[in-house]
């Protein structure tokens, strides 16, 4: 088969296993996403190899299978890339700036505690272990940044998206993008012995002056002025309109060195301002279902299980994620005291999965050759294993809290999602 069929078979198979899984899961009253997350490492190329694995002609487009594969694995992460940025765009347009402005002294406390506990941690941990101070460096940064778009995709199931602790998670992971990519590049920067304090301060500033514009800015403007997107030609036009805002600030978002989530996640809180609102939840409803599990699977497709084989490597693997979580829920829980236990150990709980975030740093790390492959593979276990390891957790901390969610073939009173 041609190139561009092989490429849909792919994808053919990693929906269906993401909505099978998703639904068996969902039966056993478990987390969809766990079982997204499972099926992609199982159909993955280092597991059964039924998606990822180039077919001959594309190796003979391009030339050769390590071209191929790589191919493959950009289509993949824009798939992927769609799928959390229309998830974040979703939590966004549930989320009110005023909402945020309520909690953002919380929000701010548990985004910095949560950086210096597992950054602290996470350091001190690899150096005692033999390692150079560079390498436990970029294994402390991986640490530090949350994925918020797997803690949302469990709020929004548990029906707590509208939560105090959910609107505490989101200002806290936007403030934890942040920091990271600071602390990221400064590291990068010893690591290369270029380390440019300008550089670090102007990319600073760019994404401070994004974050601010969006929020206080861009939600005022909405507000104020009526956009009448009912006014043009095009059909579903207020639709055409969000989807274009959603991708512009995605994009603007990466310039300035932020997650296309964080731009995803403004401009759906800039267009909950409308008074209109359009009800854009529902008309966006399909494009919700057919891409946002895709992201889920593809992150369970790229664990690489035979790195793992080394019992050494696991045993280190084991004690950084431990590391890991215990940095975000003690920073977390500590910068909730005086909230409640619950509520402490809900948003603590929440800021645990680093998912693809994680990856980031390492994948920097090893491309400059400043870790090994054996560190690679220890930060790889780490965001897998905490990106499954939350959503159940949170579903405990959940279940009985919020009314859940109906299943209904369209969306829900109110804006919430339906279980995927």
């Amino acid at each position: 088969m041609d190139e561009l069929t092989g490429i849909l078979v792919d994808l053919f198979l990693l929906f269906a296993a993401a909505r099978l899984a998703g639904e068996i899961f969902l039966r056993l009253r478990q987390p969809a996403i766990v079982g997204e997350v499972l099926a992609g490492v199982l159909i993955g190329p280092h597991a059964l190899g039924l998606v990822g694995v180039p077919e001959g002609e594309l190796i003979h487009l391009l030339g050769d299978k390590q071209a191929a594969e790589a191919t493959l694995d950009i289509v993949f992460d824009v798939v992927a890339g769609l799928g959390v940025i229309i998830l974040l765009f979703y939590v966004g347009l549930e989320t009110r700036l005023d909402d945020l402005a309520q909690v953002w002294r919380r929000a701010s406390a548990v985004g910095v505690l949560g950086i210096l506990f597992p950054f602290a941690f996470g350091f001190a941990f690899i150096w005692a272990t033999g390692h150079s101070n560079l390498e436990s460096a970029f294994v402390a940064t991986a640490l530090v940044a949350t994925s918020v778009g797997i803690t949302a995709r469990v709020l929004s199931e548990m029906g707590a998206i509208r939560s105090q602790e959910a609107r505490i998670i989101l200002g806290a992971a936007v403030l934890d993008d942040i920091l990271s990519l600071l602390l990221l590049a400064v590291v990068k920067g010893f690591a290369g012995d270029d380390l440019d304090a300008s550089e670090v301060g102007f990319t600073a500033l760019a994404a401070i002056v994004f974050v601010a514009f969006a929020a206080l800015v861009g939600t005022r403007v909405v507000r104020r002025y009526s956009i009448h997107f009912e006014r043009l030609r095009l059909r579903n036009a207020p639709l055409l309109v969000a989807i274009g805002v959603m991708l512009g600030f995605s994009a603007l978002a990466g310039v300035v060195g932020l997650a296309a989530i964080v731009g995803a996640f403004l401009a759906g809180m800039m267009l909950a301002e409308a008074e209109e609102r359009y009800n854009l939840e529902q008309q966006a409803l399909p494009l919700y279902e057919l891409l946002v599990p895709f992201f889920f699977v593809i992150t369970g497709a790229r664990v690489e299980i035979d790195a793992f084989t080394d019992l050494e490597v696991l045993g280190i693997a084991l004690a950084v994620t431990s590391l890991a979580i215990l940095g975000k829920v003690l920073g977390g829980s500590m910068a909730m005291l005086g909230a409640g236990r619950s509520s402490a150990l809900l948003v603590g709980v929440g800021m645990v999965p680093r998912g693809e975030v994680g990856l980031v740093a390492a994948s920097i790390g090893a491309g400059i050759g400043a870790i090994s492959s054996d560190i690679f593979s220890v930060v790889v276990f780490m965001s897998i294993a905490t990106t499954l390891i939350a959503p159940p957790l949170l579903q405990m901390l959940l279940r009985g809290r919020y009314p859940q969610p109906r299943q209904e073939p369209t969306v829900l009173e109110g804006g919430g999602l339906p279980d995927l």
